[in-house]
């Protein structure tokens, strides 16, 4: 492409094409519309989406693949397939939609589990342990949870923030006599949130909110055939050469050029430089993840702030456990029996025969090895306790991926001085969006609410950016 870049956009509902002169183009650069850093739940979404609206998109993945934490094991025996990673989805109109508009199937999830809740320190049951009936707390949990509505859309807080929401969400449980369910969220919904009872009661109201709730008493949907990576195999096929996988950023300039961000990115061909009217930022914003990014002070002041938990998944056979037999671990003499973490919280059966899902999840990144290595020592307390048999075989873990960093949350004295009005304030600044679990929570459908909900105004910021050429 030469120095003019022809550029389709939508004003209002017609599409108009223009030319635009830009000396700082060359042949050798890819110009788009918008270029989104993340090929995960939030920027697959934002890709489909604003192709559609017919603006022209380009995606930079650094994984092989789209879908973040969308993992899918396929059998390579039988064909059968196990989702590791995002098993669910809200029965919402924005998921439904979505998956609609790729013809793909979804259908109720009808799950049923042989628990048996054992001290994985040791192996053994503990003593006089029964799971607590969750439906007082439940109740008093959902009416708490409906004195803020405006949470649901993402972290819009009034000034001053709730004291409630600010408490750490043990006292929040102390305060209304919830106990009874916190076992369930966390062995349900907040398998890698870290410390519950630590963190401020929003985040927790944010990851076990009233849409959770809903889905539980209605049901949760997933795909069809059982393979939930079908949407972002469809959204790959549509998206075609736009996406660039095993792709990182190198370098990002969005403010010497006014009429395109440069974005300079390695690629499994070389380096690239994109040209983009507006940036997407779909991945977490910590600083880790944006090393050679042209960050003011202001985003740098925010995004130090964010900490993260760690979270783990796998399969893994040769276990010795008996088919349709599942685990929870249970903390002997701690508060509401949940584990010392880091820990694995769940071992259950999976969709294929031998393969056992393991959830393990800590406060703290770990390496593959100490998580490996910990998960082994499970299996080794429960052979020794008899709970279960052992094989000759040593476990083997068949598929092992890091859902890290994992809810990313910023201390209460940043909530209380209003962080997330000064976060959600940099949406538009320095030509960039940002999207994704840090602006909303770790749940994908509703994070594509949160993102539908933000596409106007990154529409209009190219359009008029475009128009002001």
């Amino acid at each position: 492409m030469g120095p003019k870049l022809m550029a389709t956009v939508l004003t209002g509902l017609t599409l108009c094409t223009f030319v635009i002169a830009s000396s700082q183009i060359t042949d050798a650069d890819i110009v788009c519309d918008v270029c989104i850093i993340g090929g995960g739940s939030a920027g697959t979404y934002t890709a489909i989406n604003l192709q559609k609206q017919g603006l022209s998109v380009v995606v930079v993945e650094k994984q092989d693949r789209l879908g973040g934490h969308t993992e899918t094991y396929t059998d390579p025996f039988t064909g059968a397939h196990d989702d590791i990673g995002v098993v669910v989805w809200h029965n919402i109109t924005v998921a439904t939609e979505y998956f609609a508009h790729f013809n793909i199937s979804l259908a109720p999830v009808l799950t049923t589990l042989n628990f048996s809740y054992l001290d994985f320190s040791t192996g053994k049951p503990v003593p006089g342990f029964v799971p607590p009936n969750p439906s007082a707390a439940l109740k008093a949990y959902t009416e708490q949870l409906e004195k803020y509505p405006y949470i649901r859309e993402g972290y819009y807080l009034p000034d001053p923030v709730p004291s409630d929401l600010l408490l750490p969400f043990g006292d929040f449980v102390q305060k209304y006599n919830l106990g009874g369910i916190v076992l369930q969220i966390a062995w349900l919904i907040c398998e890698g949130a870290g410390d519950i009872l630590q963190h401020p009661t929003l985040y927790i109201a944010k990851l076990f909110g009233l849409d959770t709730i809903k889905s539980m008493e209605t049901a949760f949907v997933t795909t069809a055939r059982g393979d939930n990576s079908l949407l972002y195999e469809a959204a790959l096929a549509e998206l075609g050469s736009n996406v660039l996988l095993n792709s990182t950023v190198i370098s990002t300039d969005r403010i010497s050029d006014p009429d395109y961000a440069s974005i300079t990115v390695s690629t499994p061909s070389g380096q690239q430089l994109i040209k983009a009217k507006t940036i997407v930022l779909a991945i977490p914003p910590e600083l880790d993840n944006l090393a050679g990014w042209d960050l003011s002070d202001q985003e740098i002041g925010l995004f130090v702030e964010f900490t993260n938990s760690a979270y783990y998944t796998c399969l893994i056979n040769n276990t010795g456990i008996s088919p349709n037999q599942d685990f929870t671990n249970i903390g002997n003499n701690r508060l509401y029996n949940l584990p010392r973490l880091p820990a694995t919280y769940t071992i259950t059966q999976s969709t294929i025969p031998g393969l056992f899902d393991v959830k393990y999840a800590s406060t703290t990144n770990l390496s593959t090895a100490q998580v490996q290595a910990n998960i082994l020592a499970d299996l080794e307390n429960l052979k020794d306790a008899g709970e279960i048999n052992g094989t000759s075989l040593a476990p083997n873990f068949v598929i092992f991926k890091s859902h890290t960093p994992f809810l990313l949350t910023v201390p209460t004295h940043a909530i209380q001085g209003g962080f997330y009005k000064l976060l959600y304030a940099l949406q538009g600044q320095r030509k960039t969006f940002y999207t994704g679990a840090a602006w909303q929570t770790e749940d994908s459908s509703l994070i594509w609410r949160f993102t539908r909900n933000l596409l106007p105004s990154i529409v209009k910021a190219t359009v008029d950016a475009t128009l002001e050429e």
